[in-house]
């Protein structure tokens, strides 16, 4: 299965042609290695501020500075991120405009762009200056936004060739959940975690043929669920144990996780528009 644009607009296909031959996609496209640096930059600005600021909100990363204190230090980074983002993004897109209208990973990346927006300026932000206390205007862009963010993650998962992009959303998981948890626990997490990666190995590539993709491709979504559910059961655990702190309880953590993963997806579904 594959969502794309072109089932949706399909009678706006001749626009979308048209696209590389008029202003600005005509004017881009012969610098457009130059403009898809910018891109990426501006990606990596934006997905870098807001990583260190909800760390704080994780209670890890730059604990000795407030939450409030880490947002107003990073909040025009964060602006000129997004700044970048669209409007590179814009350049880009006209310019290469007949593949991303073919392209689901183009659907996966608008939608974590979008949910990213929303739980960014409307979640996640607003919690950080409030030095991690969620208001009710918090708590429903944050649900509006996370709606968007699994329906891209919805998408990734459903659509043929980029699918197998989800892992790199349970890899971040898998990181945060490291950096996060303290203690015992941070070594139990990740000796079951080398555990589990040590005998999908295994099971993927002695036990059976690595071109035997009838029995690989079921067995490799049973490992997906299987790695999912053992990084998330040791975040919620850990989220419920450590209570509420001087950053907020539970809720405020889970803001600040989705807020995280979804620009992770957003750069996911972006590397693999290259490839599918």
């Amino acid at each position: 299965m594959k969502i794309e644009i072109e089932e949706f607009l399909p009678h706006i296909r001749p626009w979308v042609e048209s696209l590389a031959n008029t202003f600005p996609g005509k004017q881009v496209k012969p610098q457009f290695a130059f403009w898809e640096v910018g891109h990426i930059l501006s990606l990596v600005l934006l997905g870098g501020t807001t990583i260190l600021m909800n760390l704080r909100l994780l209670n890890a990363g730059l604990t000795e500075e407030s939450p409030s204190e880490v947002y107003r230090n990073l909040r025009f980074w964060q602006n000129v991120g997004v700044i970048g983002i669209v409007f590179t993004g814009v350049l880009i897109g006209a310019a290469n405009a007949e593949r991303l209208y073919d392209s689901a990973a183009f659907i996966v990346k608008m939608l974590a762009l979008l949910a990213g927006i929303i739980l960014t300026y409307g979640a996640s932000r607003p919690v950080a200056a409030a030095e991690g206390a969620v208001s009710t205007a918090s708590k429903a862009w944050f649900a509006l936004g996370t709606a968007i963010f699994l329906l891209g993650i919805w998408v990734f998962v459903i659509s043929d060739l980029i699918n197998v992009g989800v892992y790199h959303v349970i890899t971040g998981a898998a990181l945060i959940v490291l950096f996060v948890t303290a203690g015992r626990l941070r070594w139990i997490y990740l000796g079951v975690l080398l555990a589990m990666i040590a005998a999908q190995f295994v099971h993927t590539h002695i036990l059976i043929k690595p071109d035997d993709y009838d029995h690989l491709n079921p067995v490799n979504k049973i490992w997906t669920v299987a790695f999912s559910a053992w990084i998330a059961g040791v975040a919620i655990y850990q989220l419920f144990r450590a209570g509420r702190g001087e950053a907020g309880g539970p809720l405020t953590k889970v803001i600040a996780y989705a807020t995280i993963l979804v620009w992770v997806m957003g750069a996911a579904a972006g590397r693999w528009i290259a490839f599918a």
